[in-house]
This record gives C-alpha cells, structure tokens and sequence, in this order.
C-alpha cells in the first residue's frame, strides 16, 4: 500500500511514524503547508501531486475541519483512491454525499478513529449491530472535556486552571471552542447514532450543551450532593423514533462514567442480545488516535470498507424529560436549591436546551436518575 498523507500535525506524524517500520505499507508523500524534510517521504504542498500519483492508491486525511479536507478527499475518491479519516466533522457532514462516490468507485472508506480517538468504538458498532438490534449509544466522548471536569473534580482546579493546564499538555486547542462547546461530542454522537441505528439523523435536530460556564462553585455542589460532572453525550431508540443530544451530565459518584480520569473516554451501546458494553480508553493523543486509522489501513488491504450505510432520514425527538441543575436566572418549577444553583422538576430535554440558548451566560447538567 502507497499512502499519500493529508496534514502533519498531531495525527499525520503519528500515522507516518508507526507505518515507517512496516513492509505492508509505507507514506510516500506528505500534504503539507510547512517546509518538512523526511527520508523516505516527498513534502508536496499541491494536493495534485497526490491525487495525480498514479503509484498511491490510499490516502489518509488528518488536517481536521471541513475545507479544503472535504474537496480533497473527494477529490482523491474521484480519482480511485480508498480514503482513510480521522475527521468525525467530515464523515458526519458530507457522508451522504461521499457513499454514493464510495460505491461508483469500488474504493474503501473508512473512519474508527474519529469517534474515541484510540477505542476502535465505530468498528465494534458495526460487528455489534449485524447480529443485534441497539437501542442506546453514548458516553464519555472527549478528552479534553473529561480532563477538565475530572481536575475540576480532583484537585479542586478553577475551569480557567483546568484549562490551561489541558492546553500546555496538548489536550486542548489554543481556541478550545470545538471541545468545551461540546461540538466536537455532538459530532461523534450522531455519527455514532447513524451507524447503530442505520439511520441518517438531521444535525439540526440534535441539541448540545458545553462546560463552557462551569465554576468551581458549580463542582462544590455537585461533591455535596454525592454527584460527579460529565459531558455525556446520547443516542436512543424512543418509541418509533431517536433521541440524540449532548449535555454536562451528573452521574453518582460510585458509576462507572465518574471514574473515568483524565483525558480517557468511556463509550457504550445497549443491545437487545448483549445488554451493556462499554469500551475505555485514551479520547485523544497522537498515539491512541493515530493506531486506530493505521487500524483502518490493515483493514483497507483486506478489503473492507464502511461499517453501515446510513438510511432513512430522520429527526430527533428529545421530548423526553430529566431534572436538571440549573445556575443562571431559571425561572420555571423549582425542587430544590444546590449552592448557587437549583434542581428543576422534570423538564423536557428540548425545552432546556431551548431555554439555554435564549440564557448563554447560565450553565445546565442534567441529573441521570
């Protein structure tokens, strides 16, 4: 297998290290904006060069983002090219528009490193949904997240500290927006939800809720109550129809999901055959996320392709209802007070989110009874 490589960040250096050694698969060339000298691998800084190669049958995207990472990876289907990502925005914006090229082509398309990092979660959905029908989806999605609420919790740390400390180790962006606005999780969550339930849910439909507003207030309540912060995102069959959103989240202090640490993710699906299954394991890093994409490049040379096509479109219900904490001008029913905050009664999962967008500056966790 000849590899062109899309970026040379994080991921892309990981990918070009751990196939250096192999004699089943080698980089040849390196799309890359930044002068780079490597010794078996040609720096290029036209995507042409690689698209044009007639030698590279395989490439991998991980520049991140949707352009030009989405004209370039159709561009390399369109000239035959199996594809490779670790892009959980690409795959759950444009993947309708890429499998009908996936197909015409013949060529293998494949993603499990953009929903874990390091997990192999997409790839365990789809062997679990071949032989059993999965009701729910969710979990611990991001690492950067999970470093943050888990120092929050540990050590006592501001959210500004915790911050910052996920920034100088490399967990978190200089602009940390993607992850700590819960877009990067909200991304990952419908993925996730489309490959367990075969199903392409509407984007729109999807409510997301971040940890932008914690405070160290907010996490001193939570420890008094026995409770524990968590992004948690989730996917379920309701009914005849889904439920899907991504909300902090608090959990007992004895459940699985509040021990997890650091920048790990927990991931989970409930089958009808198998009950719970949670896979754990690093959420970011060059390492655990490149291995997984190398994980798809083994599979590209025995012939396997995407996980599931998606199917019917469909719109989320989140007419469900859940207490929540709420802290920032709450002004509907009221069970009890928590610090500065308060508990809701039962409160639609769509009608808070609602509210929180007309309250941007309030901070909301849903309570998991």
């Amino acid at each position: 297998m000849k590899i062109g490589l899309l970026g040379f960040g994080v991921v892309g250096r990981g990918v070009y290290e751990i196939t250096e050694n192999r004699d089943d698969m080698q980089v040849t060339k390196v799309l890359c904006l930044e002068d780079i000298k490597l010794p078996d691998a040609e720096a290029v800084k036209d995507i042409r060069a690689i698209v044009e190669d007639d030698s590279i049958d395989t490439v991998v995207e991980a520049m991140g983002g949707l352009h030009p990472a989405y004209e370039f990876v159709r561009a390399a289907m369109e000239a035959g090219k199996n594809v490779v990502t670790s892009n959980k925005a690409l795959v759950c914006t444009f993947y309708d528009e890429l499998l009908p090229l996936v197909k015409e082509k013949g060529i293998s398309f494949r993603c499990t490193a953009a929903v874990g990092g390091g997990i192999g979660w997409l790839s365990e959905l789809e062997r679990a949904r071949r032989v059993q029908k999965l009701v729910e989806v969710g979990g611990i999605m991001n690492g950067t997240c999970n470093y943050i609420l888990d120092n929050m919790t540990r050590t006592g740390l501001t959210y500004d500290e915790a911050l910052k400390q996920a920034q100088s180790l490399g967990y978190a962006e200089a602009n940390p927006s993607t992850d700590v606005d819960g877009i990067d999780t909200w991304h990952k969550v419908i993925l996730s939800s489309n490959i367990a339930f075969g199903v392409t849910v509407d984007k729109a439909s999807v409510p997301v809720a971040g940890i932008r507003n914690i405070t160290a207030g907010d996490v001193e309540a939570f420890k008094a109550h026995d409770m524990v912060c968590k992004l948690i995102s989730t996917g379920k069959r309701v009914g005849d129809g889904y439920s899907v959103y991504v909300q902090p989240t608090l959990v007992k202090a004895g459940e699985l999901e509040a021990a997890v640490p650091m920048n790990y993710n927990l991931i989970t699906f409930l089958g009808e055959t198998s009950e719970r299954m949670s896979f754990y394991g690093q959420g970011a890093g060059r390492y655990p996320t490149a291995y997984n994409v190398v994980e798809d490049l083994v599979d590209v040379l025995s012939g396997k392709g995407f996980y599931a096509p998606y199917g019917e479109a469909v719109s989320a219900d989140n007419s469900g209802t859940m207490r929540f904490y709420v802290r920032g001008g709450w002004n509907g029913p009221v069970e009890e007070s928590w610090g500065e905050g308060v508990v809701t009664a039962p409160v639609a999962v769509s009608q808070m989110h609602a509210w929180l967008k007309e309250n941007p500056d309030a901070f909301i966790a849903a309570i998991k009874e």
